[in-house]
């Protein structure tokens, strides 16, 4: 009964937010000129990662840093750990698996390391051969899942629900 009290508040709270979830794209909050240093995608995203108590708070600059470079939504990465892993709290010893690689099998050599490889697989594999939207994307990363694209959207807006995602085009 609990599990479905869960659901349906999921479902609810999910389908108050219009979103097309479009992840293939930075979607800096900056204006052009403003110093990197007040960028408040950096701020969000650590106070947020702390209060999950997640491992990954303390890599907040480096996910923010491998979306820009691979034309990511910076949500997008902590979204996915936070479905595939409780935000990393629920890996493998060792693993820095944050993301259910290989179904939780696969070990990178540390947090930094599984970002960058990380970032960059989604934009080589999965948006640069058009997989643009989270619903695009959770069809190649977690099949036959027909609940991880909405529950990777829902924690796109917990992060930050002020800019929804968006695509490239």
């Amino acid at each position: 009964m609990r599990k479905i009290i869960y659901l349906v508040l999921f479902l609810f709270i999910t389908a108050q937010r219009p979103v097309e979830a479009y992840v293939a794209e930075n979607s800096a909050q900056m204006k052009k000129g403003e110093d990197t240093k007040t960028d408040t995608r950096k701020l969000i995203l650590k106070s947020f990662l702390k209060k999950k108590q997640s491992p990954l708070t303390g890599y907040t600059e480096k996910i923010i840093q491998e979306s820009d470079k691979n034309n990511l939504d910076w949500r997008l990465i902590p979204a996915i750990t936070g479905v595939e892993s409780s935000f990393g709290k629920r890996i493998p010893y060792n693993s820095y698996n944050a993301y259910g690689w290989a179904n939780g099998n696969y070990s990178f050599n540390s947090w930094d390391n599984s970002i960058e490889i990380v970032s960059d697989t989604l934009n080589n594999k999965y948006v640069k051969r058009g997989a643009r939207k989270i619903t695009s994307i959770a069809k190649r990363y977690a099949p036959p899942s027909s609940t991880w694209a909405n529950k990777v959207i829902y924690f796109v807006n917990q992060i930050d629900p002020s800019g929804l995602a968006f695509d490239i085009d």
